[in-house]
């Protein structure tokens, strides 16, 4: 089978890569796996009970647009979270996961065109993979922005060229990001929002580690946009229950904007998609109700993360995350690295390249590796310890 020409520069996505990179290789120690970002807390136990009461509605179709008691949740939610009013019916969109919006997004609003040519879609790097195979699938040309040390580990489009800013139709960003765990500042916000102004692109932001945080929560792009009096339709923000509430199974995700990019989107899922089952549509609609599990999540999340700045205190070029819960650690060689902590000590991590991309003849993930603190605490300090001393002793 040939992929489609469009399709042609996906390199292999990372964990198979991985698993390549590790055959045939036998750890000398019982395997710690750091490598995806798998929440492995536990979730609220009412949960199942509610499942349970609602398992004759499997036999149904669920509603395209999602039930207007989870729409209403979420609408609730985003006005605690982040301070603003939007229209359940028109402006909230559940989802089957990020994921499927952070796709179909792109299908449902990126032009064939921008200023009579191709369109470009901005995305950071490195990067939730998803962004890049989203550009491909609506033949936008892709422009990677690296997110370095340098730059706070958030990418600076301010820097393209205006040639490439007026072919701009979508920009991706991620806050807090993924893998580095840095926040978009409110001046950042600022500085975003005018650009996609004054260029005229929307902005796609994945803000699914908004509620794993240290000490202050995140400041989200909807707030400011909301301040600036930008128009809703400038923003597509997505967020989850994956993270927020240890519920990666259930696919339980929202895109919040303006009407008419919602209005394309369910149009777009009325003839390829999928929603969300009636049942856990019904367990959303609770779950983002409450903020009690919330809290004890992010915690535990703490825990870890203070715990790893003891363990890294002092190791050159180490940046404590300010959210989420992935460490980006330096190393000289990616791939080398894991394969030896794979091999001594039975730590399993991803290189940080197969997050990025080469681009300009360099890839920003390539000195580095990355961490996941999902397991619980004692097993992270374990594995954490290992790392520590192998890499950095």
């Amino acid at each position: 089978m040939t992929f489609p020409e469009r399709f042609s520069k996906l390199p292999e996505y990372a964990f198979p890569r991985l698993r390549a990179l590790l055959n045939g290789i036998n750890p000398a120690k019982e395997p710690i796996d750091m490598t995806i970002g798998s929440p492995r807390h536990p979730f609220p136990q009412w949960i199942s009970s509610l499942i349970m009461d609602n398992m004759q509605e499997f036999c149904g179709y669920p509603p395209n647009d999602g039930t207007a008691e989870l729409r209403i949740a979420i609408s609730k939610w985003m006005t605690f979270r982040y301070d603003v009013n939007y229209n359940y019916e028109t402006q909230i969109f559940p989802l089957n996961g990020t994921r499927e919006g952070l796709f179909s997004a792109s299908l449902a609003l990126c032009p064939e065109k921008v200023s009579g040519r191709q369109p470009v879609i901005l995305i950071p790097n490195p990067f939730y993979q998803v962004y890049s195979v989203a550009a491909y699938a609506v033949n936008a040309e892709t422009v990677y922005v690296e997110a370095t040390k340098e730059s706070g580990f958030l990418p600076d489009y301010s820097t393209l060229a205006p040639e490439v800013l007026n072919r701009t139709a979508i920009l991706y960003v991620c806050s807090p990001s993924n893998p580095q765990g840095a926040v978009a500042s409110r001046a950042y916000w600022i500085k975003l929002l005018k650009l996609a102004e004054q260029y005229n692109f929307k902005i796609f932001c994945d803000e699914c580690y908004s509620e794993i945080y240290k000490v202050e929560k995140p400041l989200g792009i909807i707030t400011v946009s909301n301040e600036l009096g930008c128009s809703p339709e400038r923003v597509v923000l997505f967020n989850s229950l994956s993270k927020r509430s240890n519920l990666a199974g259930l696919r339980s995700g929202f895109a919040a904007s303006g009407p008419e990019n919602i209005k394309a989107m369910k149009t777009l899922r009325n003839y390829g998609g999928a929603p969300l089952s009636l049942p856990l549509q019904r367990v959303s609609e609770k779950v983002w109700g409450d903020e009690t599990h919330v809290q004890g999540n992010r915690k535990l999340y703490q825990e870890k993360s203070e715990l790893a700045d003891k363990i890294f205190k002092g190791v050159p070029g180490y940046c404590s995350p300010e959210a989420g819960f992935f460490l980006w650690l330096p190393v000289h060689n990616g791939e080398t690295a894991a394969k030896t902590l794979w091999e001594k000590t039975g730590v399993k991590v991803l290189p940080g390249k197969y997050l990025g991309r080469d681009y300009n003849g360099k890839n920003p993930g390539e000195y580095y590796i990355r961490v996941a603190l999902v397991a619980p605490l004692e097993e992270a300090r374990s594995g954490l310890t290992n790392i520590k001393n192998f890499l950095y002793a």
